[in-house]
């Protein structure tokens, strides 16, 4: 065992050397008008507007925004399992002194679901790709900004929004492809032959 925590500390040290570096920095970084944008991306990442964005998705554009919506959902629960069961595990104190094992620091869920977003919504709307990664980048900094998080947190935040995404982004359009592909041998034009 003790070899195992000689490890862990080892291993840990640089990243909590970064996470001290950068929280000191945030610090130094504070004024009125970025204290009112950090809170304001902040409130971006909270449930209530995620929701609310991908209800009026689902409204708005009732062919791909029920389907944009529908993968944005299949991304957001593994991530939030992954996050919950890790904020649960590790009971890290947030920058700020908080310590609530039910809502801990490690990793940031404002950045991983953030991140998972920006990775549908990119692979929906490429033109858009740029604003939906600034924004999701936005939300993941003004957590440290504001003292809720450590770097590290949203970085692995950060990580698992990004492969939620890109699985379910990958399972929705292969759960599509099998959708067409039965729907195309049912019909009754894909079993006559094209006459020439």
């Amino acid at each position: 065992m003790k070899p195992l925590a000689l490890w862990l500390v080892l291993w840990l040290s640089p990243i909590q050397t970064f996470d001290g570096a950068v929280r000191e920095w945030a610090l130094d970084a504070h004024t009125p008008a970025l204290d009112v944008t950090m809170r304001t991306a902040s409130h971006i990442g909270t449930p209530t507007v995620v929701l609310g964005a991908l209800l009026a998705i689902a409204v708005l554009d009732p062919v791909e925004g029920v389907a944009v919506a529908r993968t944005a959902l299949v991304a957001l629960v593994p991530t939030n399992i992954a996050v919950e069961s890790l904020k649960r595990l590790t009971q890290r104190t947030r920058p700020d002194g908080e310590h609530n094992p039910a809502n801990s620091s490690f990793p940031s869920s404002h950045a991983a679901n953030a991140m998972a977003l920006a990775y549908v919504f990119a692979r929906r709307w490429k033109k858009g790709a740029p604003v939906f990664w600034l924004a999701a980048t936005l939300v993941a900094v003004s957590r440290v900004y504001l003292g809720r998080h450590y770097m590290s947190d949203v970085v692995v935040g950060t990580a698992i929004g990004i492969c939620c995404g890109g699985w379910a982004v990958w399972l929705m359009s292969r759960r599509g492809r099998r959708t067409d592909r039965r729907e195309g041998a049912a019909s009754p034009e894909a079993a006559e032959p094209a006459s020439r």
